[in-house]
Parts: structure tokens; sequence; C-alpha cells
């Protein structure tokens, strides 16, 4: 897991780090122009040579003062560099205004309005404009600057944006405006909630994170003791984390023997004691997403799987499985029965079910307060039923997509929907959390940038994006077996939260591992082989 910033957060961070003389501000802007400079080198080794040339386009704020180090540090590197600010330099922040008259010293700077993108050959276009620091929308006054930097990313070999692509909002992945799509965008200490929500992957190209001397050591000491303001802030981090770098270090996973390992060692132990899960299914025809989503809970690890079928669908499910058991659930008092048994401990409603069916079972299903993991057509009838809704508990996961989400929580889509006219604009994960706290319960709202939210405001992203994206996911019966790992999980003994997690970032997983051509079939059939890359 990576911990996510805000821009205020960061900002904090920086703040206290230098309030506790630990560190300067010129100090972090040199790192941070080096650090880019790095990270440029590590992604195109052949700009190492000299006898290149690059344009830099710095802004009035801190995030120029670091384009004037990167500008520099390039110059020593025997590049010709030209450089462009937009903005005047009596207006600069202090220690962007150092940098920029150190600049001076060895170079001209000319006004954004004199950049010609249409100019001689160069091989390298770098973005210091606004980084994180934009906060109101760009078809205004600064709408020539955006334009000239579109048109020097789309017409340079290469293209860097020092933080954040300049018009991109950091806080949620938003245009603000006309924003470049970058090739590289250098995240400056930490990785933000932009860099992974909406727009952001896409715009920002690849993205790679530079060590400033923000981390979990110095600078955060005064006197050998840790400074008050940053463990605040830093206490705050676990707030969002994105799922999405780390192949070890999982939500469930602890070491070389995580949750998930535990009980397969075959020393102790039998089915029942690695959860019970019922999953139920509609009617005749209509069984498969119950079947997809009950595979996905038997290969996570769930020892024993029931499929709760209508009495007429018995014949035909059946036929379709063997390791899964079948018991007649036809309606409410069905369910109450099958119920009955105490060794179920986790329950998926939802796919296949049809609206009337789930409607119908919601209530006995919500009133055991056992894991749920409530899914398509059980979040439509939810959306129709206030007092279903009411019924919701912290047991509860709801795994909804854009439209199912637009359903149950028609206002705070409706927000997240309004065009993003500032920054901080209206996020993916504010809406996620708003709705986790208003249902109580856990809120898995679906998307390449996954956002998981409990009652308590603790989140998650879970990207399919860059190194991780995987566009074939978009299939029929993928949610299904989503909403499979997350019981499956339930049942193990995985607390909501944790499931929906671990769950999310499996599906993603498994869609890696097999690659393009996938069908929601093969998901739970590739758990096997990403548990073994795992070690376990």
């Amino acid at each position: 897991m990576t911990e996510l910033l805000t821009a205020a957060q960061m900002r904090a961070v920086e703040a206290a780090a230098i309030a506790s003389g630990a560190v300067t501000g010129l100090e972090l802007m040199e790192r941070a122009g080096a650090g880019v400079v790095a990270a440029i080198f590590e992604e195109w080794p052949e700009l190492r040579t000299t006898s290149h040339r690059a344009v830099v386009l710095c802004g009035p704020g801190g995030n120029g003062g670091d384009g004037f180090v990167v500008a520099r540090v390039l110059r020593e590197w025997g590049w010709e560099v030209e450089v462009f600010l937009y903005g005047e330099p009596s207006r600069m922040p202090p220690d962007a205004r150092v940098n920029y008259e150190r600049w001076v010293g060895m170079g001209q700077v000319r006004a954004a309005t004199e950049f010609d993108p249409w100019g001689k050959e160069r091989d390298l276009f770098v973005d210091a404009v606004f980084g994180m620091g934009l906060t109101r929308r760009t078809d205004g006054a600064v709408k020539p600057v955006l334009d000239l930097i579109c048109a020097g990313v789309s017409i340079m070999r290469r293209s860097v944006a020092v933080d954040f692509p300049s018009g991109l909002c950091s806080d949620s992945g938003r245009s603000l405006g006309r924003v470049p799509a970058v090739d590289l965008t250098v995240a400056l200490s930490s990785q933000k909630w932009g860099h992974f929500l909406a727009e952001g992957p896409e715009l920002c190209g690849r993205v790679t994170c530079q060590p400033i001397g923000l981390g979990a050591d110095a600078p955060f000491k005064v006197l050998g003791r840790p400074a008050d303001a940053v463990n605040r802030i830093r206490a705050d981090y676990s707030a969002v984390v994105t799922l999405s770098d780390s192949r070890t270090v999982q939500p469930g996973f602890s070491g070389k023997r995580s949750r998930l390992d535990k009980g397969w060692d075959g020393i102790e132990g039998h089915k029942y004691t690695h959860g019970h899960a019922l999953i139920l299914s509609g009617g005749v025809g209509h069984g498969g997403a119950a079947r997809l989503a009950a595979r996905g809970a038997l290969r996570i690890g769930a020892g024993v799987i029931t499929l709760g079928v209508p009495p007429a669908a018995l014949i035909e499910n059946a036929a379709q499985v063997t390791a899964i058991m079948l018991a007649r659930v036809k309606d409410a008092a069905g369910l109450e029965t099958v119920l009955g048994d105490a060794r179920i401990n986790a329950l998926c409603l939802g796919p296949g079910l049809g609206v009337d069916r789930a409607a119908g079972l919601l209530g006995v299903a919500l009133a055991r307060g056992l894991g749920v993991v409530l899914d398509a057509d059980a979040l439509t009838a939810l959306s129709r039923d206030v007092g279903l809704f009411g019924a919701l508990h912290g047991a509860s996961v709801l795994t909804p997509h854009g439209g199912e989400f637009a359903r149950l929580f028609p206002d705070i889509a409706a927000r997240l929907a309004e065009p993003a006219n500032s920054g901080p604009a209206y996020s993916k994960v504010d809406a996620t959390r708003e709705a986790a706290k208003r249902a109580g319960c856990v809120v898995l709202f679906k998307g390449p940038d996954t956002v998981i939210a409990d009652p308590s405001g603790r989140c998650a992203i879970n990207s399919a994006a860059y190194d991780r994206a995987a566009p074939w996911l978009a299939t029929a019966g993928s949610g299904d077996v989503l909403a499979g790992f997350i019981t499956g999980l339930l049942a193990r003994g995985f607390a909501p939260f944790e499931a929906a997690c671990t769950g999310a970032w499996l599906h993603v997983e498994c869609a890696l591992s097999f690659g393009p051509g996938l069908i929601a079939e093969d998901l739970p059939e590739e758990l096997p082989k990403v548990f073994r890359a795992l070690g376990m």
C-alpha cells in the first residue's frame, strides 16, 4: 500500500518540516528539482548525454521554483535550456524568487507569451507552471498559457510535469479546463489522490515518486523528539491509500504468512472452519451470475459454498456445479429456513437475482447481521426501499458501479457529476466516504479507480491504471466474480473493509495474470496462480 496525500496535507507536511528547523524551503526545492531530473534520466537514459535541448515553462509559485532548479541542473549537465515564466517575478514566493534569480545568473528568462512551441526542435518539455497549486478553472485569464503548454506537450518528443500536469486538480484527478497529457509526471515526496482518480491516470502518463526528505524519519524530529505538528499530519496519512503498487503487502497480508494462508497448512481445521457462504441465485435461465460469484468465493478459500436457488432452477444449477452445494430458497420463508444453519457466516445477494426477488429476500438477509455483500439487483432493490436501506449494518458491503451508485445516492452522484469549477474539486473519494457514512457500511464504488470506504472515513483506492491497467476486466460477469471474492473473504473471517480491499486487489491481479482475452470465468481459475506468485 502507498499512502496518498491531498495538496493541503502535502503543504502542511512541508510547513511543519520547515518549522521544525530540520530543513529549509530552499533545500526542499533543490531536492525537488534534482529529483525531477533524476526521474527524467531514469525514464529516458539516452538523455544523460550532453547536446540536448529543453524548454522549461515555470509558473508563479513553488512549482515554478522547482522548474528553475530543473533548468539549472539540466544546464549543469551541458544542455541547452530555454526558460519561460508565467507571472511576475516580483510576486513569486521568496524561495521560488531565489531560484529565479539563480537561473538569471546563468541564462535568460522570457515571458511565457514569447514561447513558440513550433520553433526549433527540442528534446524535452517541462511543465512547471501550476503543479498541485491550481484552484481555479483554466478557461479564463490562464487559458493562453495552458494552450501553450498543451501545444508544447503535443509537439515535443518528451514531456514532463512537475507534480501534476497544469490544470489537473490534485485532489480529485478532474480537469479544471484544458490539461496537457504528458509522458511522465514526477510526484514529489508523495503521490496524491489525483494521480489515481478520474482523468489523472490518462493525463499524467507514467507517474514516478521522488523523495525530497519528507519521509517517515528526518525531518520529523526536533532535538531528537517527534515534531507534534508533523505527527498530527502523519496520523492522517492512512486516511487514503492506494492498493496499486505493492505485490507483497496488501490488506489481509502480513509478511510471508498472511491471513489468506491461515488454515491452509493442513495442521488443523476442516471445511467449516474456513467459512460457509450462501450465494442467492435468480430463477431459471438467470443463475449464471450467482454461479460466477460462487466460484469466486470457493476459489478464494471459503470452505463451503451453497447456492440458494428457487425450486424450479434446482435441476439447471445441479447440471452446472459440483463442489458447490444447492439449497431451495423460494422466498423469504425459505431463506429463513436455510439460515437456520448457524454455520453460514456470509451471504451474497444481487448477481442475477432479479430486483423483485432481491426485494423479497433483503429484509431476512440483513436482519441476521451476518457479513453480506449486496451487488447488482440487490442494490437496485435497496435504492427503492427506504426501510431496507435503513436495515443496512456494519457488516454489509455495497459494490455499486456508477449507475447503481447514482440510484442509491442520487444527490452525492449529482455533486460528483457537476463540472469542476475550482479546486480542490469534489472527488470520488469524497463521494464514497459520504456514501459509506450515510449507509453505515462499507461502500466499494467500482471503476478503473475503484474507491473503498467505511463509515469512519477510512478509505482506499484500488487503481487499475498505469502498470496495473486491465481494460479487459470490462467484460460481462467480472463484477459478479468480485462480489464472490469479497463474500468468500467475509466467510473466512475478514472484516468488511479488509475483505473489500483484498478482493478488489486480487480481482485486478487475476486479470493482469491472465491478460487480454479474459472472460469472467477465467478470474476465479487464475487465483491459484496469483497465490503462488505471492509465495503462499
